[in-house]
């Protein structure tokens, strides 16, 4: 990266740009129901934050390949690009499957921006200088998080639902702007063919994966033994494919690196329990614990606050303390406040379950910077956007995992719970939807749920202690003025 960047307004457009990004999951959410409405198709109703998330996923390994070929800028402007296409239209959509195949388009421009725009900051940044930096950009995803409901619930009830999509126009061109202008870099030409076949296959393997993951949770099974089916037909012809050409648009040598492979296990299992938190804890608040709306989501904006200060405080302390030992105490805290969920019941505090997602926010993000720092640190710069594009797709992949696993849980458990008939199917779902029910069938009713979400926070506690495992596999590091790790050629 060349010293004539201007580093402050490139960090505004990243910021920017990931912002855009990290919103689009919540604002659309607040919408959904005006939308559906509108639109029809509920059926299809999970396809649009699916297709999405598909398509971010998929694309991210492939985009932060190029970046590494043709340079991030020219990345990023695509990327942007395509991102801002698929808002206009989705905007103008008529129907359930066109707003689907529109966030498709949105998805694919996401997975070229996140990786990419997280690798300029490693580009412009030694590992030392990172750190303050590293924490705005955690910041970024927790107020994002908060602020993405609240102004999606303005846009629709004082504009058009369109309007969600449209506001990340100006941002968009800002973001876009600040790279064009203030971004400077110098490509180092090299002659490198493009593994077509490769990035192809790669594609059918993960969206076969995330088709079948997310059909588990109430699908067919002939739709999930097909997906899966495909799955692991086009991952074998795509491991023989990449091992094969000369210039592999997935890098098999690099994910098998033990740090990176270690950093990236724990980063999955981390999607799949933060996952798990954000989706089944307001519920518990809510209808177990019978709390307010705005309680719950104190108990879960818990997590958006210890995540962020931990990440500051990894990212100005791991030269000093090492990646490694702070990645196991992240690893150690997460099970940890994991834990305080597991005695949770109708009569609890929702301070408890405050407690254990602000403990679990900050292992999370003790764990989250220091494992991406890592990932950055051990690779050349013509390897750093794959690197980091393997970090960002282990959080989407582990996300769906999260989704697709604990859902799956959570519904045998209400199945086989309410098997007795004292509680129906209609039942659970109006007490769901904040419909009164009569008083002996809501107990009952809370009484199954209480139980059915008991069940998920046991999965996810262990899901959380696996963490501990994946950390404590780390080879020792030392990150100077570049990375120190034993038994990686060339380091």
């Amino acid at each position: 990266m060349s010293a004539g960047s201007n580093r402050g307004f490139v960090i505004a457009s990243v910021m920017a740009s990931m912002a855009m990004i990290a919103m689009e999951a919540t604002i659309v959410s607040t919408a959904m129901p005006q939308i559906a409405g509108q639109l029809g198709d509920l059926n299809l109703y999970s396809w649009v934050f699916s297709s999405f998330l598909l398509a971010q996923t998929t694309m991210t390994v492939i985009f932060g390949k190029l970046s590494d070929i043709y340079g991030r800028k020219l990345i990023l402007m695509i990327g942007i690009a395509i991102f801002l296409i698929g808002s206009v239209l989705a905007g103008f959509a008529t129907s359930m499957p066109t707003m689907i195949i529109f966030r498709l388009l949105q998805g694919f421009g996401a997975g070229a921006v996140q990786p990419v725009a997280m690798t300029v900051v490693a580009d412009l940044y030694p590992a030392r200088e990172r750190g303050k930096v590293q924490g705005y950009l955690a910041s970024v995803w927790a107020i994002s998080a908060v602020v993405g409901p609240i102004t999606g619930s303005l846009i629709v009830h004082v504009l058009s639902w369109s309007w969600i999509f449209w506001i990340n126009v100006p941002v968009g061109i800002l973001a876009a702007v600040g790279f064009m202008v203030f971004l400077k870099e110098k490509v180092e030409k090299r002659v490198e063919s493009i593994d077509f076949l490769g990035a192809g296959l790669f594609a059918v393997t993960i969206g076969a994966l995330m088709i079948g993951l997310t059909e588990i949770d109430g699908g067919s099974v002939p739709r999930i033994l097909g997906a899966f089916g495909i799955f692991l037909a086009a991952f074998v012809a795509f491991l023989w494919q990449e091992s094969r050409t000369p210039h592999p648009m997935v890098s098999l040598p690099l994910w098998r690196k033990r740090p990176i492979a270690a950093a990236n296990a724990a980063t999955v299992l981390s999607g799949m329990s933060v996952m798990g938190l954000t989706t089944f804890l307001p519920i518990y608040v809510q209808l177990v614990l019978q709390r307010s709306a705005v309680e719950a989501g104190l108990a879960l904006t818990m997590l958006l606050v210890g995540w962020p200060i931990a990440a500051t405080l990894a990212s100005r302390t791991f030269h000093r303390f090492g990646i490694r030992r702070l990645m196991i105490v992240g690893s150690i805290l997460a099970p940890a406040g994991a834990s305080l969920f597991l005695f949770l019941n109708a009569n609890s505090s929702p301070l408890i379950a405050a407690l254990g997602s602000l403990i679990m926010g900050f292992g999370m993000g003790l764990m989250s910077i220091t494992a991406l720092i890592l990932i950055q640190e051990i690779v050349e710069w013509k390897e750093r956007g794959s690197a980091t594009a393997s970090n960002v797709f282990s959080r989407n992949l582990g996300s769906t995992l999260g989704a697709a696993v604990l859902g799956a849980v959570l519904n045998y458990k209400l199945k086989t719970s309410s098997g007795s008939g004292t509680v129906t199917p209609d039942q659970l779902r109006a007490l769901l939807n904040g419909v009164d029910v009569p008083q002996v069938a809501g107990a009952s009713a809370r009484a199954v749920l209480e139980t059915s979400l008991h069940s998920t926070f046991v999965v996810m506690f262990v899901v959380t202690a696996v963490i501990v495992i994946a950390c404590s596999s780390l080879p020792s590091i030392s990150i100077g003025r570049e990375a120190r790790v034993p038994g990686v050629p060339g380091h």
